[in-house]
């Protein structure tokens, strides 16, 4: 029996998690969706389009679409609703997660692979987060949660983009990729976003693909080439870089025009790390174990495609917290430059002991 999708849709307060939610139950779109929602949610779906008095907590909505709510943990639930898909009592082709609005969806995401029983029947798609366009910058200057949410995403959807200008719409985009430059980012309108945008975006997968957005990484070639000789050109004062070289006037006010980056101080972080040599194997896991002993609760994500010493084909690994996770992919092609990439995404993670520690990973 192939494995269940699952989805963790993550969100600010207002962010139009429900309205997404409403959608996927209520629209004839051929797919049958179970949605876990956390009961303690902010804005419950139910008293807008279920029955709030059934004692039941699994409902059938008329799309074939099941909706039910938290009451034990999560895991009991996803087993609850395994085991009956199994005897063919439910029908749903994947599942949805909402967690409430002040969640860390860490720990949602880590329950898919410590628990065997669970991992064996699902797979984790990837985890959603919505942003707010109007309220995006007071939320994440005000909640550490609603920073770390970005810093988990696979994809971010950024609704209510017509209510804010052009300019404040850059500067948020900005400061969400500094915070996550993994995660595509989207202004969406939750009436119109395709399904096919929101399922099957192997956000999880093991693949070889490390999409970084570009302009993170094109803000910093300019001092590239000079680090090549002695730091194997990975990029090591990226965000000082993009600070001065930055003139977006939304980073400018009460700066006295310095032109840094107000947001700079935004704890969750992302910085990129590239090796031209290969890592010996034993000391980069070695070096990567002990790490994510120390920081795995301040690390959010992470992930690398890797040249390993003694194997011809990529490395992939990635992570959560403190679980890691790594495989082999594909073989690196003829005349394809063999660079190592990582990127890390955490709450103030300690960039000079990572790169020192990486660097001295190296053959």
């Amino acid at each position: 029996m192939s494995l269940i999708p699952a989805t963790i849709l993550t969100g600010f307060l207002g962010s139009g998690k429900t309205t997404l939610l409403k959608r996927v139950l209520t629209e004839a779109h051929g797919q049958k969706i179970a949605v876990i929602e956390n009961e303690f949610g902010e804005e419950n779906i139910d008293n807008e389009i279920l029955v709030a008095d059934t004692q039941e907590n699994i409902i059938q909505m008329s799309n074939g679409c099941i909706c039910c709510t938290i009451r034990d943990d999560l895991r009991t639930t996803l087993q609850d609703l395994a085991e009956k898909k199994r005897k063919g009592e439910l029908q749903f082709d994947r599942v949805v997660i909402e967690t409430t609005g002040l969640a860390d969806p860490g720990p949602v995401a880590q329950t898919f692979f410590m628990d065997d029983e669970v991992a064996e029947q699902y797979l984790l798609d990837s985890i959603l987060t919505l942003v707010d366009a109007k309220h995006a910058a007071q939320q994440l200057n005000d909640r550490q949660e609603a920073r770390r949410q970005v810093g988990f995403a696979d994809q971010i959807f950024i609704s209510k983009a017509d209510l804010v200008g052009r300019d404040e719409l850059d500067a948020l985009t900005h400061r969400l990729k500094h915070m996550n430059p993994r995660a595509p980012m989207r202004p969406v309108h939750f009436g119109e976003v395709a399904l096919s945008e929101v399922f099957d975006l192997h956000g999880f997968n093991l693949n070889a693909k490390l999409d970084i957005d570009p302009d993170f990484l094109k803000a910093d070639t300019e001092h590239d080439h000079a680090h090549e000789d002695q730091h194997h050109g990975h990029e090591h004062d990226h965000d000082h870089e993009h600070g001065e070289h930055c003139n977006h006037p939304s980073h400018q006010h009460g700066h006295q025009g310095h032109g840094h980056h107000h947001h700079h101080d935004d704890d969750v972080k992302s910085f990129v790390y590239r090796a031209t040599r290969p890592f010996n194997p034993a000391r980069l896991e070695d070096f990567l174990g002990a790490i994510v002993q120390v920081y795995g609760p301040r690390m959010l994500r992470y992930k690398g495609v890797l040249d390993m010493q003694g194997t011809e084909r990529k490395v992939i690994f990635q992570g959560v917290h403190q679980l890691m996770g790594s495989d082999l992919g594909p073989a690196w092609t003829e005349g394809e430059p063999r660079v190592s990439k990582m990127v890390f995404i955490g709450l103030d993670l300690p960039r000079d002991i990572l790169v020192q520690g990486l660097d001295q990973s190296l053959v």
